[in-house]
């Protein structure tokens, strides 16, 4: 008799177990489809049009949407610039203390403080590398890129995300093709011209400064407007990519693959600390998520990738998101901060 009531109590715990183990299985295709379906609706009311990618690593649970298309990547290509610093250090023994020369020619139109120091000022490579990720100071950014070759640098990029980033320019040659739009006599521009049109208060004005600086009338521009030059120049595929590609590239980041143990650190902590992100996905979520993350802003693009939970990479949540065609950058950080919540409700991010 006892013999028999073990096996019944054995039985209803494998019962039990079995329940459980099926609701935990159900529990887990269901954040994918609830977050799926909360993504299309923040979709459906946005003025722009999103692609998401979230892939969490404990589960390898994903859900993408509009990801079939290549993305306008902007300033988060500067995380694939800081991984090729630092694996050249740890592959080709450079030394990151090594100190580069503020230039005039180097100074970009941008966010961070370099705009504002004197030619002549040195910083190692170290610091510039930082500043490029949590300030996204793009005169940081040329000045490693130029460092490290632009050919050489994409040839690296690739190995990392092959044919997942078309080619990746400097913050400057952004400029450079996309007024190229315009007229193709911007080439006779400098670094110091950009600066004045970006401080210009409207595309309006901007594009006015632009044709006064090309000697260029509204006859003979080929664009009609800010806009319209940088929609062409989307259309080449410069400094775009797959947001699945970018965010496996993430994935291996997280999972200690691509740099050793301490620069993962670092580049982790870096992109923990970044200033530019407030208003966007992190804006959606409470206090205490650790989101490891780059933001990047061009005309009507942005995006803001990276990664939750990152102190845990078995319990680690990639993150892509970017946005384009919206009325106003304030219309997207919206829909970031919708999604933002959508993770939370979702259950997925974790308080430290």
């Amino acid at each position: 008799m006892k013999h028999r009531k073990t096996l019944t109590h054995l039985s209803a715990m494998v019962v039990t177990l079995f329940a459980f183990s099926s609701l935990a299985m159900a529990q887990r295709d269901d954040w994918s489809a609830s977050l799926k379906e909360d993504i299309e609706g923040i979709d459906a009311a946005f003025s722009g049009e999103l692609g998401v990618y979230v892939r969490h690593l404990s589960d390898d649970q994903t859900v993408a949407h509009n990801t079939g298309q290549d993305w306008y990547l902007a300033s988060t290509v500067k995380i694939p610039l800081a991984i090729a610093l630092m694996q050249r250090a740890e592959n080709e023994g450079l030394d990151l203390e090594q100190k580069l020369t503020l230039r005039d020619s180097d100074y970009v139109d941008g966010s961070g403080d370099l705009l504002w120091v004197g030619p002549g000022a040195q910083y190692s490579l170290e610091e510039l590398n930082r500043r490029s990720i949590e300030d996204s100071d793009s005169t940081a950014t040329d000045m490693l890129m130029r460092f490290l070759g632009e050919e050489s640098f994409n040839e690296q990029t690739q190995a990392m995300a092959p044919e997942g980033m078309g080619p990746i320019t400097t913050i400057l040659q952004v400029r450079y093709d996309a007024y190229s739009e315009v007229h193709p006599s911007v080439s006779k521009l400098s670094n110091r011209d950009f600066i004045e049109l970006k401080i210009a208060d409207s595309y309006q004005a901007r594009y006015t400064m632009l044709l006064e600086k090309l000697s260029v009338t509204p006859a003979e521009a080929k664009a009609e407007g800010i806009h319209q030059a940088f929609e062409r120049y989307y259309e080449r595929g410069i400094n775009s990519g797959s947001l699945e590609s970018f965010g496996r590239l993430l994935e291996q980041l997280v999972k200690g693959e691509l740099l050793n143990e301490a620069h993962t650190e670092r580049l982790i902590g870096y992109l923990s600390e970044i200033t530019t992100g407030d208003h966007r996905i992190a804006g959606g979520m409470p206090r205490g998520v650790r989101f490891a993350h780059k933001t990047g802003t061009q005309v009507a693009r942005s995006c803001d990738i990276g990664v939750l939970n990152p102190q845990t990479p078995e319990d680690a949540l990639v993150v892509a998101v970017c946005a384009k065609d919206y009325v106003t950058l304030q219309d997207a950080e919206k829909a970031y901060q919708a999604i933002g919540r959508a993770l939370q409700k979702a259950g997925l991010p974790r308080q430290t």
